[in-house]
C-alpha cells in the first residue's frame, strides 16, 4: 500500500507577501553584514586607516543595523503566528 503525498494547500497573497518581504529584508541583511564585515577587515590590516576609528565609525551602524533587521524579521514571524491563532478560533 502506497501512500500518497497530502497535497499543501496554496499560498495566499499575505502569506506570498510576508515571505516575499523576510527575502528581501534577509537578503538586505546579509549583505549589509558582509559589506561591513569587510570595511572592518580592510581597517584591520591598511595602514593608513587608524583601527580605533574605523571601529568607532562602524560599531554603532553595524549594531543598529542587526538590531533593527532582527526586530523587523522577528515582528513578521509574531505578527503570522497571530493571524494563523486568530483564523482557528
Amino acid at each position: 500500500m502506497t501512500r500518497k503525498p497530502i497535497p499543501k494547500p496554496p499560498m495566499e497573497t499575505k502569506e506570498k507577501l510576508t515571505l516575499w518581504v523576510t527575502l528581501m529584508v534577509s537578503t538586505t541583511l546579509c549583505i549589509s553584514v558582509l559589506a561591513m564585515v569587510m570595511a572592518f577587515l580592510f581597517g584591520l590590516w591598511a595602514k593608513e586607516v587608524d583601527n580605533a576609528e574605523i571601529f568607532k565609525m562602524i560599531s554603532p551602524a553595524f549594531s543598529t543595523l542587526i538590531g533593527g533587521m532582527i526586530g523587523f524579521l522577528s515582528g513578521i514571524k509574531l505578527m503570522q503566528n497571530e493571524d494563523k491563532k486568530d483564523s482557528k478560533c
